[in-house]
Order: structure tokens, then sequence, then C-alpha cells
């Protein structure tokens, strides 16, 4: 927005591109500034003083001067202070106000990515973690898609492991008719056979076997397997579709299997497979490793194919069917050893030539006393334990919140969960405070919807044509129009860094911005019809850039509050 628009007329007053402007993290001096001074005085062999006061006096002495700076003045010993002018900002509000995307410029090259997240285990409950892969992810897939370009979401369900043998596992052992088993039975089947297995070596091996014969093609158990694979699924859309995270892929390991010998033989035609103890490797290790790094598993001695396995066969199946530029992981951090080994297989075979692979790790949800965030029982919460425990406590909040419908209850139980998530950077641990979350003041998410129906009452009080004069009447106006214009530097980070917590951040300080600036400003007493007017678009714009961002981290307007 104004960076690019100050930069191009920076160069074309100078004649060239040797001052670049950013951000001043000083904003009581100036609104922009530059640094290279420093860096021109080595290459010129000149003073930084005498490079700087030669600049700015060329861009004070510029024909078209007011309509793009207020001041632009030399400060010792080499730095550049550019306070932009009303004029330039206003152009810019309305320049968002009638474009597209507010005027975001569309990528010169249009990209495929290919996002894998959400990724829970088939019959087993979601709980608070699986939410954190599936809202993260799902905002990283929307940054994208509004920065332009192209996304195919899988969720890569893990329908095909060690999980579904300790399930088949129970139903014989329960003797359970097919039309018996439901999601409760599975969601308690699980559990107890693992802990089964934890204890007796026998039933372990037994579960191990019952998950190698599923993979073979054992009738019985494929009948059972589809059976769980429907009953969970289901259930899994029932929860995603509460988060309003959506896939374009329902794909899981069991799909990547009609892709294993395919990658087998692409390993071998590499000469990369290895027999070690009868299973089948390959050495992944560097010279400069710092840290030990295990072979890649590709086959166990008795025949069994692991999550590697699987992985690497969908990145087979990706490349054929869709040639992406990226292939974006959002797992947990602890997985990432496990998807180095996976990324240097594709590297060394040249299976991923012209594509990034990229581990996009977050941390872990954790409770007041720093540990994973549990139940009173000790265990994780499920998730709709979980929706319904952040109800009640918003609930508890005040009378007046026991008045809302429940369409709007669940817009907000979303807004508390998702800006308390995506509000940290993405690969940190944090602190899951529900109680803190749910209040309507602080970086929540009820002070954002709060905040957007506070300025909505305001503007459906007025009926009035909305233009915008070249006049800014005061700070409060002036700070929250600038940062309005800076609305693409955050998506370009977010876009850039896979972090919706910058997305998040500018949400949260223009909400800030605009309630200053409402509580300073008495917008349907003004007298001045233009000065009404021009607030009015302020407004109008405010809440036109908020509600496109709350859908790019998930968060609907409620009709109330």
């Amino acid at each position: 927005m104004i960076l690019d628009i100050l930069n191009e007329k920076i160069k074309e007053i100078l004649g060239n591109d040797s001052i670049h402007v950013i951000r001043s993290n000083r904003k009581e001096l100036c609104d922009y500034q530059s640094d290279d001074c420093f860096k021109l005085a080595k290459t010129l062999h000149k003073s930084p003083i005498e490079i700087g006061e030669d600049l700015v006096n060329k861009i004070n002495n510029s024909n078209d001067f007011d309509d793009y700076f207020d001041k632009v003045e030399f400060v010792k010993p080499g730095f550049i202070n550019i306070t932009v002018s009303s004029k330039l900002i206003n152009k810019v509000l309305k320049n968002m106000f009638n474009e597209e995307k507010f005027g975001l410029k569309e990528p010169d090259q249009v990209k495929t990515f290919v996002l894998d997240y959400g990724g829970p285990n088939v019959a087993k409950p979601l709980h608070v973690g699986h939410m954190r892969t599936a809202i993260v992810g799902e905002s990283i897939k929307r940054i994208i898609k509004y920065m332009g370009h192209k996304t195919i979401a899988d969720v890569h369900l893990g329908d095909y492991g060690l999980q579904i043998g300790q399930v088949i596992y129970g139903i014989l052992k329960d003797n359970k008719n097919i039309d018996d088993i439901t999601l409760d039975y599975l969601e308690e089947t699980y559990p107890k056979i693992s802990a089964l297995c934890k204890d007796d070596e026998s039933v372990k091996e037994e579960c191990a076997k019952i998950t190698k014969d599923l993979q073979d093609g054992n009738l019985e158990y494929q009948k059972l397997w589809k059976v769980i694979l429907e009953i969970s699924g289901n259930d899994i859309k029932r929860l995603y579709n509460y988060l309003d995270v959506s896939f374009d892929l329902w794909q899981g390991e069991s799909d990547s299997y009609k892709y294993i010998a395919k990658t087998e033989e692409y390993l071998n035609s590499k000469n990369l497979l290895k027999e070690s103890e009868g299973a089948k490797i390959v050495d992944v290790k560097k010279e400069d490793d710092q840290l030990e790094m295990p072979p890649f598993l590709f086959q166990k001695s008795n025949g069994a194919y692991l999550y590697g396995t699987t992985d690497l066969a969908t990145i087979y199946e990706r490349m054929e069917k869709y040639q992406p530029d990226n292939i974006l992981y959002v797992v947990d951090n602890r997985q990432s050893l496990h998807f180095e080994q996976v990324f240097r297989v594709c590297e060394k075979a040249g299976l991923t030539p012209n594509t990034k692979l990229e581990f996009l790790g977050y941390g872990t949800v954790n409770g007041m006393d720093g540990k994973p965030y549990k139940t009173r029982s000790g265990d994780a919460p499920k998730l709709d334990s979980l929706f319904n425990e952040v109800k009640e406590i918003f609930l508890s909040k005040r009378e007046e919140n026991k008045e809302m419908s429940d369409v709007d209850l669940d817009i907000i139980v979303n807004a508390i969960l998702k800006f308390a998530d995506l509000q940290n950077s993405r690969e940190r641990d944090y602190i899951f405070d529900l109680n803190k979350f749910s209040n309507v003041v602080g970086k929540t998410g009820p002070y954002i919807l709060y905040t957007y129906l506070r300025i909505n009452k305001i503007l459906e009080s007025e009926n009035v044509a909305l233009d915008l004069s070249d006049e800014i009447y005061n700070e409060t106006d002036r700070n929250l129009r600038l940062y309005l214009t800076e609305f693409s530097l955050s998506l370009k980070s977010a876009f850039n860094e896979y972090k919706p917590s910058y997305v998040v951040d500018y949400i949260y300080n223009l909400a800030v911005l605009a309630n200053n600036f409402y509580q300073n400003n008495y917008v349907l007493n003004e007298e001045n019809a233009l000065k009404k007017r021009d607030w009015l678009f302020v407004l109008t714009l405010t809440n036109k850039v908020l509600k496109e961002l709350l859908e790019l981290i998930m968060i609907k307007i409620p009709t109330f509050m």
C-alpha cells in the first residue's frame, strides 16, 4: 500500500532505488524511515550525513511533494524520517474502499500449494491438540488463497495404523456384531485395548498382526475397518464442520497403499533401498549432521509398512496428480525428525525436484500449570466437552449473554478458541486460559466481535453517501487511517512465514485504534457534515477490513453481544 507508493515515488525522485523505506518503529517521530545512508556511505565513500542531507533536499524540492509527504527530514548520524501527507493517506483509503481485497496485488505467478493438516487417527476421540492443527492449517490455507494462489487441502487421516488393529481386536474379543458398533463403543475400546497392549506383549503382537493382515487385504478385517472408518469419519467431519474447517481431499494412509509399490520401484531405480536385518531402509544421514540421524525405515522385517512409508507414497501420489509448487505439513513440533527423514529421502531420490517440502510445526496447548491441557480427570478434553466448557464460561460472564441465540453462542465459542490459539506464533506452546480468553476486554475474540458490532451500530443508524475529503481531523483519526493503509503488510508476513498470528495482531491493533477513535470522536453528534461523512467512511472501511480478515481465521460475526 503506502510503502509501495513511497518507495516508487522516492525512486522516481532520486532516479534510482538506493533508498528503501520501511515502517518506523518510533511512531512518535515519523511514519516511515530509512537507514540506507549508512550502506550508501560505504559504496560511495562519503559520509552518511552528506548523503542523507543531499537525498532529503532532493525529496523536499520535488514538484508534487505535498501529494505524498507532510515532512521529510534527515536525522544525524544517518536516518531519513518521513511523515506522509493526509492527502496520500486518504487517496489510499479511497482505493482500498473501491477495490477487491482492498487493492492487494495478485501474485506474478500463481502457485499450487498442497496442505496436509488435521490428520486425526480414526477411532480415537478428537481433543484440543487436534483442534490446533485444524485451525492453524485452515487459516494458513485461507491466507494462501487470499494471496491469490491455488490450494489443495488434505486431511490425511490416520486410518490404517496400529490403533485400527487394536479396535478390531476389541470388536472380535467382545463378539460385537457390525450393527452394534457405535462411536461411543469405538472411543471406549481404543484406550482400553491400547492400555492392554502395554501390559500384555501377546495382545500387542496380536494387534500388530491384525494391522498387517488388514493392510494385506484380509476381507473380514477390511469389512470391520470400513464400518469403523464411516462411523469415526462422520464424527470427525461433524467436529471440523463446527470449527468451519474444510478439506478438498478426505484421504488417509490407506489411500497411499496403491502407490507404495510404485514408490518402492522408484527408490530401487535410484539404488537407495538397502537391506538391514530383514528390513528395508534408506540412509539419510549427512556429513554435517550435528545430531544423530537414524535411517529412514521403509518396510519392517515382518513386511509391515510404517507412517514414513505412507507419507512418502503420498508425496509420490501428489507429485503424480498435482505437481505442486509447495507441500506444507501442519503438524506437531515433535514430528520434526520424522518429516526431516521423509524430506531427505525425497531430496536424495529426486522425487520433488521443483517442489518445496515444508514442515510447519506447532507447539502444544498447555494448562495453567504449563503442562499439556487436561481435564480434571487428567485426560485431554474431547472437543465436544471443550466446546461446552467454553460456552458455559462465556454464559457466566454476564447475564445478558444468556439471551443470545444458539447460533450466536456457537460463533462466540469459535471466536474464543480461534483467537486464543492463532494469536500465538505457530511454533510456540501457549497457556490455554479459558477464563481470560472469554472476556470482552483484552486480546480476545469477544473483544474483536464487540468492536465490530459497536461500529456497526453507528453505521446502521446513518444513511449517507460515502466519500472522503483530503482532511484528517485529529490524532486518533490519523492513527486509525494510517494503520488501515498498512493492511497488506500483515498479510504478506503471514503468507511468507505461514503464521496467522500476524493477521491476528493486525486485527487486534485495528480494533484498539477503532475503539480509541470511537471514544474520542462523537460521530453521531458531529454537526460538521463533511467531517461526519469522512468519519463514517473510515468506520465503514474499518469494519469491512475486520470482517474480511476475520474470515481468514474462521471467525464469523454474531447478530448480538
